[in-house]
């Protein structure tokens, strides 16, 4: 009869084996026998259902937090919440968000994964912190394709008219000697400054070349009317009010043509030659500063976003990963 050649370490395997899965921290009540031999340390269905349910939240919050914060605010000067109080509440609600969004997305991912019975506590925990950490990430980059298509297209009606007016105003100092040369009278800073000008004194004794009508009403000399008269000075003005005063052959030239347009004697017309310049220049520069003052403002505001942003998504991973070292917890206990 043939006995089978059984050596002592065969004989001892099944109890080492058990002695090494009690070892690692078994729960009670799992046999060795009953689980694989290789498991997989990484679960990626439990981490696509987090980062789908935490992109999907996200979604959600964003959306609620955009129409609370357009509602709130208003195109009228006295009505409607201030930017400052707008741009903290914006910054506590992406927290808020975020804190949400990804703790339930890193919970699920926790609970939700395969059992490592054969793994040490150290091992476990390094485990779901990675699962927590990787559906946070997929769940960014979701959200970011989300936000980029959808949530742009709910948003950009609202913030257009914040956003052109942010434009304009940097534009303003670059677009207003333009605006203001192509017609004096189609613009109405200028068509004021004009009129100013070429206002007429009632008191004034009538200048040379100039005739009273049978109203009593002063009548221009027909070699150039009124329209003609204040494009061109738009014009002169415009080519130095830039660079500095107004040369004195343009002040003298101007001050000709608004004495025969007003009136006034030569020498009084050429002060208000000067006058309306310095007040043209004056104009210009308040525009030119506001916009530059725009332009540091909104430089100034991307930087707070994007910096507060990544505050936030920070925020995220590491409450995405706690919650699943939280929710794998829970699922070894069950």
């Amino acid at each position: 009869m043939n006995v089978p050649n059984i050596s002592a370490t065969d004989e001892l395997g099944p109890r080492r084996a058990s002695d090494e899965f009690g070892r690692r921290g078994a729960s009670p009540g799992i046999q060795p026998g009953s689980l694989p031999v290789q498991a997989s340390a990484v679960s990626w269905g439990s981490i696509l259902a987090g980062a789908t349910a935490a992109a999907a939240m996200a979604l959600i919050l964003t959306m609620l937090g955009t129409g609370l914060g357009l509602s709130s605010v208003s195109p009228w000067a006295s009505s409607g919440i201030s930017a400052t109080t707008f741009g903290v509440s914006t910054i506590l609600w992406l927290t808020f968000t975020q804190l949400i969004a990804s703790g339930l997305g890193g919970y699920l991912a926790g609970r939700l994964r395969t059992k490592w019975a054969m793994a040490n506590a150290d091992e476990v925990y390094f485990r779901d912190t990675a699962h927590g950490f990787l559906a946070w990430a997929i769940s960014a980059l979701i959200t970011a394709a989300l936000l980029s298509s959808i949530i742009g297209s709910i948003v950009s009606g609202g913030i257009q008219a914040g956003g052109t007016a942010v434009a304009a105003t940097a534009g303003s100092a670059a677009a207003a000697g333009a605006e203001m040369a192509k017609s004096g009278n189609n613009n109405e800073a200028t068509k004021y400054f004009m009129d100013s000008l070429f206002r007429r004194d009632i008191n004034a004794v009538p200048a040379a070349g100039s005739t009273l009508g049978e109203s009593g009403a002063m009548q221009e000399n027909p070699v150039q009317n009124t329209a003609d008269s204040e494009s061109e000075i738009t014009r002169i003005f415009m080519n130095t009010v830039r660079t500095g005063p107004l040369p004195p052959e343009d002040i003298r030239y101007a001050g000709q043509v608004v004495a025969q347009h007003t009136g006034l004697p030569q020498q009084e017309a050429e002060k208000r030659v000067v006058d309306t310049y310095a007040r043209v220049q004056a104009k210009l520069g308040e525009a030119e500063t506001a916009a530059k003052q725009a332009v540091d403002t909104a430089r100034k505001t991307s930087v707070y976003a994007s910096l507060w942003f990544f505050i936030s998504l920070l925020i995220g991973a590491f409450a995405a990963s706690y919650a699943a070292t939280y929710g794998g917890q829970q699922r070894d206990l069950a």
